[in-house]
């Protein structure tokens, strides 16, 4: 009911009326008590004052023949009723005594009688006068202590403010009729005023339905220059810039088909419920198939990944690979317009034939190469330790730094040639992962008790931190250490003699994490991005000084991924490096699960 503007005016008009002629109510109601009390009081103290001579003095002198001081005072109150403003009905006077505050005489037997002492008339007992008033109460009254000759009295004046409530009363019944009143002219008025302001507010919104479908032809007419004029004129111009953006966006549409028709990449682009809405040449070709609009998603590529995961990706895509017709496809899932119900998936498709091959050869000549060469590599080692132990013609010193040589580069290819072996066996997929269940604060543990010593012996200072309840996870163990060992190493062997190295391990949500922070040499900002590539060493002398071959860490990278956790390095302002491993605690997805060695 209140929706309407309207009716929204109409009562915002009679609240306003309502709140005016309470407050207006109030406040005059209040002003009647105070104003009736303020005279009150002041007519009370002017006829007690000391200027009212004759009254004070027939109050407090005494006849010679006087018999009962009480009832003389009685006799001078009534004399001077009008000048009290005693009407005997809502004003009368009574004559205490002025010891115990006892009624002796006054124009209310009935009431004197049941008097109840009353701060004022505890003040005049007390020699003072009364006359302080109590807005609170029900009545107003004033007490004077009266000496007459050797008696003491007190004369008393009790108001019950039945005048006051009459008053009001009236008063109330006089504000009532206005508000009645005052509401009927502000209901009208409201009901004019409303139809002059929402008569203009009723074309702006027919005008904006006309827009919503597409209408841009009719502008509305401005005949007004107040704000609501200004609004008109605002929409007419938003209006136009509205057809004119909309003829933009399609002349970009038609670039983008034009585009999408020529590309040399697949495109298909998949609503919110899973139909084509469009699909390029090159997608039709690389999948060796018609695709039309009865071709839904789940018909192309549930089997690759469900629309709802691709969906739930967010900001992020999903990759994944497609083989049909003799073709490798590379597939890019990401969805579009999530913010939007009209949202859906777009999907690129990269023909990867070519490069997959190239890649495989070049995997096969590696693990060729690897394989022959570790069997002169045992015969060097061999016959280098044979020297070592028989000697030779040369000078021992001589003989003895050369064998060193030798055996050094032995181990460094020998190296070689196992990471070679195992970086071949990730990349033809026969290497595969052998999944337990294993403590992880017991894996991190070991992982820094086998280096424990060798940090020792370069005077690094080795810290652990574990948080405590660390629960087991589901990993290859043996991949998980190496990777361990990998990292702990690397930090050992780049911070210089002397350093610090703090381990710490813990648990966030369904993952566990492992960090291992050092302050030594660290790794340059712009050799970050390819820290896991396979060889890849940011200083390559020093690299061979300390016997880095450049595989550690894509190896490392290889069994990570494996393992679908994340391997990655840390921001930090403080020299050195800090690396963080996670680890799924469930252990990898099914298609990455096996239990072969």
């Amino acid at each position: 009911m209140f929706r309407s503007l309207h009716m929204k005016l109409v009562l915002i008009m009679v609240l306003l009326i309502v709140s005016l002629m309470t407050v207006v109510g109030a406040f005059l109601m209040n002003s009647v008590v105070g104003f009736y009390m303020n005279e009150f009081y002041s007519q009370m103290r002017t006829a007690f004052s000391e200027d009212n001579i004759d009254f004070v003095r027939d109050l407090s002198t005494p006849t010679d023949q006087e018999e009962d001081g009480a009832e003389m005072i009685s006799q001078v109150l009534g004399a001077y009723m009008g000048t009290l403003g005693v009407d005997s009905r809502s004003r009368n006077y009574y004559v205490l005594d002025g010891v115990t505050g006892k009624y002796l005489a006054g124009s209310d037997d009935e009431g004197g009688e049941n008097l109840h002492i009353t701060p004022n008339i505890t003040a005049a007992l007390m020699g003072e006068m009364g006359d302080e008033s109590d807005v609170t109460a029900d009545y107003m009254d004033v007490a004077i202590p009266i000496q007459r000759g050797e008696s003491r009295y007190i004369v008393y004046i009790l108001d019950n403010r039945q005048t006051v409530l009459s008053l009001n009363e009236e008063l109330f019944a006089l504000i009532l009729q206005a508000l009645v009143l005052g509401l009927l002219i502000s209901v009208l008025l409201s009901f004019l005023l409303s139809k002059t302001m929402i008569t203009p507010i009723e074309r702006l919104t027919a005008a904006a339905q006309r827009v919503a479908h597409g209408d841009f032809s009719r502008k509305i007419q401005v005949s007004s220059k107040d704000e609501i004029g200004v609004l008109t004129e605002n929409f007419n111009s938003m209006a136009h810039q509205l057809e004119s953006t909309i003829a933009d966006v399609e002349n970009e549409r038609n670039k983008l088909n034009t585009l999408f028709l020529y590309m040399t990449d697949g495109v298909v682009a998949f609503s919110s419920d899973g139909t084509v809405i469009h699909a390029n040449p090159a997608a039709r070709e690389m999948l060796a198939r018609d695709i039309g609009p009865d071709t839904g998603y789940d018909d192309l590529f549930a089997a690759i990944a469900p629309m709802a995961d691709v969906q739930e990706a967010g900001g992020s895509s999903l990759q994944g690979e497609l083989e049909t017709g003799g073709r490798i496809l590379e597939l890019q899932l990401a969805p579009f317009d999530q913010d939007s119900h009209t949202g859906g998936v777009l999907v690129v498709i990269h023909d990867v034939t070519t490069q997959r091959r190239n890649e495989e050869m070049r995997r096969e000549f590696v693990a060729n190469v690897s394989h022959e060469l570790r069997t002169p590599l045992t015969n060097i080692r061999s016959y280098a330790e044979t020297l070592a132990d028989g000697g030779s013609d040369l000078p021992p010193h001589t003989a003895r730094s050369f064998l060193n040589v030798i055996l050094n580069e032995s181990d460094r290819m020998t190296h070689i040639v196992q990471d070679l072996l195992t970086l071949s066996r990730f990349d033809s997929g026969y290497s595969q992962l052998n999944l337990t269940w294993f403590s992880f604060a017991q894996a991190v543990e070991d992982s820094y008790q086998a280096v424990l010593m060798e940090a020792q012996r370069h005077g690094h200072t080795l810290s652990l931190d574990l948080q405590a309840d660390l629960p087991p996870i589901r990993a290859d163990r043996e991949r998980v250490l190496q990777v361990m060992m990998n990292i702990l190493s690397n930090a050992i062997k780049y911070t210089p003699d002397g350093g610090t190295i703090r381990i710490s391990a813990g648990r966030q949500g369904q993952r566990v994490w492992m960090e291992v922070d050092d302050n030594g040499i660290g790794i340059p900002a712009a050799d970050r991005p390819r820290i896991f590539e396979r060889f890849y060493r940011v200083d390559k002398a020093r690299s061979r000084e300390s016997g880095g071959t450049g595989l550690g860490l894509s190896i490392a990278k290889e069994i990570v991924d494996r393992h679908e956790g994340v391997l990655r390095l840390v921001d930090k302002k403080a020299p050195g490096l800090t690396v963080r491993l996670e680890l799924l605690i469930q252990g990898p997805r099914e298609r990455g699960q096996s239990h072969g060695a």
